[in-house]
């Protein structure tokens, strides 16, 4: 008996797995299984089997037509106001009535088709906020009194204590109390070296804790931290409608105002002011509704942008919606992060500086060894360049001490080795090392790593996240075309004004917060226009939902590739330039199949008034039209 159950129990789990994996791409589905009939009416027509083929094309409109019959009908009722969805339902029953039941499905199949790929990408432009939200814990360790106890997130007030572990991510906006800890964190300012912080320090939630126990206290409520400011930045610049969106909105009541309304006097007012009879009235109402349905304008822009869509895709640039490639012609500036985006988002080993005392072979060496055994990506990123430098095998010091906060102070060959930042082995001998060389190279945007043997400094090392190799041919092309590139990032000055030299952008603002880099986005939007942001961080979510056009590095966070409208696969920022270009040709093909589409409706229109077109004929220019603007569309597969 309990076998039985648990089999209906799992038969029931997986049929309801099954229909939640099916249920997003159920419109989709019934618009293929519409032209499909539409297909098997066509074939069933051709072979004198007319009432089959009338049953199949009633299927093909039922089935591909719910949907958006469902959605017109009730938008209609909500807006009182007409919509095209009404407006293709009534051409496509129009066509049955007076016969041409196949016309009328391809109207509702390019509809319903239309309206699944819309669906299924605002399906998708959701799932950024999930993303955000599993990266916030949902408890907390709260301290009071000596006791912990474990907390949901929601609850925690202003003033509690919290105990955060190494490799915990913290729950919520607070000041250190009592540790010192080296924290990542990326997912607010986007820096990939790991930050120290100790008593008295801010922390932000969301950000990890990396090797040391900190107990902080709460300085903000939950719902007002920095990391719940991402997640409602990027709510509230996605809730934003785009003027174009909203410019359509308003056409389409317009059209379909205007097209009902000189349908419906012309199922009369012919016959009683030119003397047509009333089956040549209705019969030149009927054709009306057919010419002046958008059958044409909505082919005019969906397989030219499908096409480029397609060719982008085979280059390395996912479009995450036609919207968003048209609207790369229009940039007029473009800001960068600088951490994964124009730098490779990871310390390298640029400088190895060393006094007359030690060659640099034995240095390399000997601090490698002390380096090996720490986690720190700073000493990982020396390590990595000694394997590649030095084929000799890293013998193993002594005894090792880590020293949270500071560095790590070993015995290596009965000799004491110190390797740190400046306070750990004297912030006055480290400045005046080989005459302040290490100051030269903090002004570059270099991070400096010192060492000590025996109570002298020997050495530094310098290390800094380096730009991209063609991060300067990317940003010299977009200059070319004469948009302005500006770069934010959450580095201090000296960082951000090296990288942004070396980058050759136009301009460069440091030490952003993600708030900081929104409102500085908006600035440049009052300016230029439109905007594009490029990112692949957490931290830049906020921002790419702000701009017009959110660019992502393949290789960036899962936030930020779901927050993004355009995703770089293979992280090649020259793409960005090839898919301006392919953008204003995508533009172009439209704008011609638009002016095309609507002459020759138009030419229709002014022929069934005329008595100079009968409806075979009308058909075949409102659907030749359709085909001639589908091959023209089709051209950006070879661009």
């Amino acid at each position: 008996m309990n076998t039985d159950i648990k089999g209906i129990t799992n038969t029931g789990a997986n049929q309801e797995g099954l229909l939640d994996k099916i249920w997003p791409h159920v419109e989709l589905i019934a618009a293929i299984t519409s032209g499909l009939l539409i297909a098997i009416g066509w074939l069933l027509e051709k072979n004198d089997l007319t009432t089959a083929s009338v049953v199949s094309f009633v299927l093909a409109f039922l089935i591909g037509g719910y949907a958006k019959a469902k959605e017109g009908i009730e938008s209609t009722i909500a807006e009182k106001e007409l919509n095209v969805e009404m407006l293709m339902i009534f051409a496509a029953i129009g066509s049955a009535v007076i016969g041409y039941w196949t016309e009328g499905a391809i109207l509702i199949f390019i509809f319903s088709l239309s309206g699944a790929l819309e669906t299924y990408t605002m399906n998708k432009s959701h799932k950024e906020i999930s993303a955000l939200m599993e990266l916030q814990p949902q408890e907390a360790l709260v301290v009071s009194n000596g006791v912990e106890k474990i907390t949901p997130v929601a609850e925690l007030r202003i003033g509690d204590l919290i105990l955060i572990k190494p490799g915990e991510r913290i729950p919520s906006d607070g000041r250190i109390v009592k540790g010192q800890s080296h924290l990542d964190e990326a997912a607010i300012t986007g820096e990939s070296i790991p930050v120290s912080k100790g008593v008295h320090e801010d922390v932000y939630a969301g950000t990890v804790n990396l090797n040391g126990s900190l107990t902080v206290e709460i300085t903000k409520e939950s719902s007002d931290t920095l990391f719940q400011k991402i997640i409602q930045l990027v709510q509230s610049a996605q809730s934003e409608k785009s003027p174009s969106q909203l410019f359509i909105e308003k056409f389409e009541g317009m059209y379909v105002k205007v097209v009902l309304a000189v349908v419906a006097l012309m199922m009369f007012l012919p016959h009683f002011l030119l003397g047509w009879s009333w089956t040549e009235t209705f019969y030149r109402a009927m054709i009306l509704l057919v010419v002046a349905s958008p059958c044409a304008l909505v082919a005019s822009i969906m397989p030219a942008t499908l096409a480029a869509i397609s060719t982008g895709a085979r280059r390395g640039i996912l479009f995450k919606g036609g919207v968003h490639l048209e609207n790369l012609s229009h940039l007029r500036a473009i800001a960068f992060d600088k951490t994964g985006t124009l730098t490779k988002g990871k310390p390298e080993v640029t400088d190895i500086l060393t006094n007359e005392e030690i060659s640099k072979t034995e240095f390399l060496l000997k601090t490698a060894a002390i380096e090996s055994h720490s986690n720190h990506p700073l000493a990982n990123a020396i390590v990595n360049y000694a394997k590649e430098n030095r084929e000799e095998a890293l013998i193993h010091p002594e005894s090792i001490e880590d020293i949270s906060g500071y560095g790590v102070k070993a015995t290596y060959e009965h000799e004491l080795w110190k390797i740190g930042k400046a306070d750990f082995v004297g912030r006055e001998a480290a400045e005046s090392f080989l005459d302040g060389a290490a100051l030269r190279l903090a002004q570059e945007g270099k991070t400096i790593v010192f060492v000590q043997k025996d109570g002298e400094i020997v050495g530094l090392i310098a290390l800094k996240d380096v730009v991209r190799d063609e991060t300067k041919k990317a940003i010299d092309q977009l200059k070319q075309k004469g948009i302005y590139t500006v770069m934010l990032t959450g580095d201090s000055k000296n960082t951000a004004h090296a990288i942004a030299a070396e980058s050759h952008v136009n301009d460069y603002t440091a030490e952003c917060l993600p708030e900081d880099k929104v409102e500085k986005l908006k600035r440049i939007k009052e300016e230029y226009g439109h905007v594009a942001m490029v990112g692949d961080g957490i931290n830049d979510a906020p921002a790419l939902a702000t701009a017009n056009v959110g660019i992502a590095m393949g290789d960036g966070s899962g936030v930020a590739l779901e927050t993004a409208d355009v995703v770089l696969m293979k992280n090649d920022l020259p793409r960005i330039a090839e898919a301006i270009q392919l953008s204003e040709k995508m533009n172009r093909i439209i704008k011609q199949n638009v002016i095309f589409s609507i002459s020759v409706i138009m030419v229709l229109i002014v022929s069934n008034f005329l008595q100079f077109i009968d409806l075979p004929f009308g058909v075949i220019g409102h659907e030749g039209s359709t085909i001639l603007v589908i091959l023209n569309g089709l051209r950006l597969l070879k661009s």
